[in-house]
């Protein structure tokens, strides 16, 4: 397994928006917010480049969610707006912002909803280019259990890995009494250590 560090990764949230996150009924609103927050202040703290994109806005889709709009005011404000384009990789809009801002970075850590739509097609399709890809799930959701078991199938049979938000955090983690460490551990213990418990 690639270890992942902060200096060759980047971040993707795909379509956190107020209207699709009631599309992914199979973990709690408050899982998914909780996890997509903890990945927007990772990349803060570590200075890992972080690309946001939604689709169609002005639809039932709706706006990003407040809570990344109020951690990446930047991201918000560069955030790509998709037409409709399910695969996000297929907008090249989209797909230039990533390649600027991963310069030349080949991991990535991406995580949005739906997982069974906006999540497994970019993925395989950024490891069919070249790219390491993980999906931090429990930052996601799909309408059903089956849709998601099936969408993590899917991407893992095309290389994808799977992984959970504090599996990740150890991951991006050598040492927790390093300075990065500390940052890591303060998020972990303000963001997903209080979530232990709530959610099944």
């Amino acid at each position: 397994m690639k270890h992942f560090k902060k200096d060759d990764t980047i971040i993707l949230l795909i379509d956190h928006q107020v209207g699709t996150i009631t599309m992914a009924t199979n973990r709690p609103k408050e899982m998914i917010i909780s996890r997509a927050k903890a990945l927007a202040k990772i990349g803060k703290a570590l200075g890992m480049p972080i690309v946001l994109t939604t689709s169609m806005e002005d639809h039932m889709q709706g706006q990003l969610v407040p809570e990344l709009q109020e951690i990446l005011p930047e991201e918000y404000a560069n955030r790509v707006k998709r037409s409709g384009i399910t695969n996000a990789w297929d907008d090249q809009n989209y797909k230039d912002a990533v390649l600027i801002a991963a310069n030349g970075r080949k991991n990535v850590i991406m995580a949005g909803l739906t997982n069974d739509v906006c999540i497994v097609y970019p993925s395989i399709s950024m490891v069919e280019e070249g790219f390491d890809v993980q999906v931090v799930i429990d930052a996601g959701g799909s309408p059903t259990e089956i849709a998601d078991d099936v969408a993590r199938a899917t991407w893992e049979k095309h290389g994808v890995r799977t992984n959970v938000i504090n599996q990740l955090i150890t991951e991006l983690t050598d040492r927790w009494e390093s300075e990065d460490g500390g940052k890591l551990m303060q998020i972990l213990l303000s963001d997903i250590i209080p979530t232990f418990g709530q959610f099944k």
